[in-house]
């Protein structure tokens, strides 16, 4: 979807400050430039990018509505999700108000994703199964606020099965489903296993195929919360729920190691810088973590060829990535783009997995393991104790 946005961009002098730390590293210093002539260095506080502006006015009056429909994980939605709540932002002009209603928790900023209005259900989301309550609270919700369209990620998952029992049911005028295009003037879709593109106009429930939209909106939304809204849309729910002939008997949480390695919630993973693998192995079964491990320690012989993670290995989305002397070649941090929080040990502060992780932490993997193993076997006998 292309927007055109002119800004007024300010020439940054490449020049940037720097300081150089103990290690002989250069620190570039974010948020300050330089003079223009870049042979003295003169700090100065600025902003690095202007705030974002609403997309409606306070006082604006709307007159229409885009719904987007979202399951929250750990009150945040993944990048799909969000996609599909930018979809609906960006189709959105002054006039249409942009809801959200969330099955699960919240912790996202509301306005960042460019919603107005938030109905949020933390009853729900991924951590129960309620399909026929979930259907009910979607097309209550579409009963009072009357949405043009609604916007739904297709993810194979929770957002596929509801979009498409809202379909079934015969509340949606129209459906369109596994949408890689779209824009005002319509919407298409591949058919024919791929063979062929279908273009048709929006279809009053649109199923969103991943990285369709950019979800880096140029604007913010109101972000207020419905909460009257939310608890009446949530008594309506609760009422299908009673009904229900299906009996939700809760989930069962399997440990990392358990599980296939693309499936698995929490990953240590080795790389080169690893020379004690049954020290690695020793860590990851106390914190009962799945294995994996980088190109180069596979072809090492370190670990068998299905614990490489890559782009010529497997792609994982763990909520946490533990990487112990893993430099980050780009095919590796391919196979770790979707992982939520990165934390990186390496010797090489300038390598690229610390850049990408959220934590990083420079020393040697070996003793870093050792002092860890300690901890966690303390903590365990602790608990064992009490």
């Amino acid at each position: 979807m292309d927007m055109a946005i002119q800004n007024s961009v300010r020439r940054i002098n490449p020049r940037r400050p720097f300081s150089i730390n103990a290690d002989g590293v250069k620190r570039i210093v974010l948020g300050q430039l330089g003079d223009s002539g870049g042979s003295q260095v003169a700090l100065q506080s600025q902003p690095h990018q202007a705030a974002k502006p609403v997309r409606l006015a306070a006082d604006a009056v709307t007159t229409g509505c885009l719904l987007a429909v979202a399951h929250s994980d750990r009150g945040a939605l993944d990048e799909h999700a969000r996609q599909a709540v930018a979809a609906a932002a960006l189709l959105a002009d002054g006039a249409t108000e942009v809801a959200l209603l969330v099955f699960g928790g919240l912790d996202d900023d509301a306005a960042a994703l460019g919603v107005d209005r938030c109905v949020v259900l933390p009853q729900y989301g991924n951590h129960a199964f309620a399909p026929e309550a979930e259907l009910a609270a979607l097309q209550a919700l579409m009963e009072t606020l009357q949405p043009a369209h609604v916007f739904i990620a297709d993810d194979g998952v929770a957002g596929s099965d509801l979009g498409r029992r809202l379909g079934a049911a015969g509340t949606a005028a129209s459906i369109a489903t596994h949408v890689v295009e779209i824009s005002k003037c319509g919407l298409a879709a591949y058919r024919q296993q791929g063979s062929m593109l279908a273009r048709r106009s929006l279809a009053q429930v649109v199923l969103l195929e991943t990285d369709v939209v950019d979800a880096r909106l140029p604007f913010l939304g109101r972000g207020q919360v419905a909460g009257e809204l939310s608890a009446a849309i949530g008594v309506k729910a609760e009422a299908e729920k009673s009904s229900s002939p299906f009996l939700d008997l809760g989930s069962k949480t399997m440990a990392a190691s358990q599980m296939a390695l693309d499936e698995a919630d929490f990953i240590v993973s080795a790389g080169n810088g690893v020379d004690d693998v049954a020290l690695f192995n020793s860590l990851a079964n106390a914190l009962d973590a799945a294995v994996g491990a980088s190109r180069v320690a596979v072809d090492d012989g370190k670990f068998q060829r299905d614990k490489q993670i890559g782009a010529t290995g497997k792609t994982v989305s763990a909520s946490a990535y533990l990487a112990f002397g893993i430099s980050g070649a780009v095919q590796h941090l391919q196979g770790i783009k979707d992982c939520r929080h990165v934390i990186a040990v390496n010797l090489d502060a300038s390598a690229p997995m610390i850049k990408r992780a959220d934590l990083s932490i420079i020393g040697d993997a070996q003793e870093l393991m050792t002092a860890l193993l300690d901890q966690v076997r303390q903590a365990r006998s602790m608990e064992g104790g009490s």
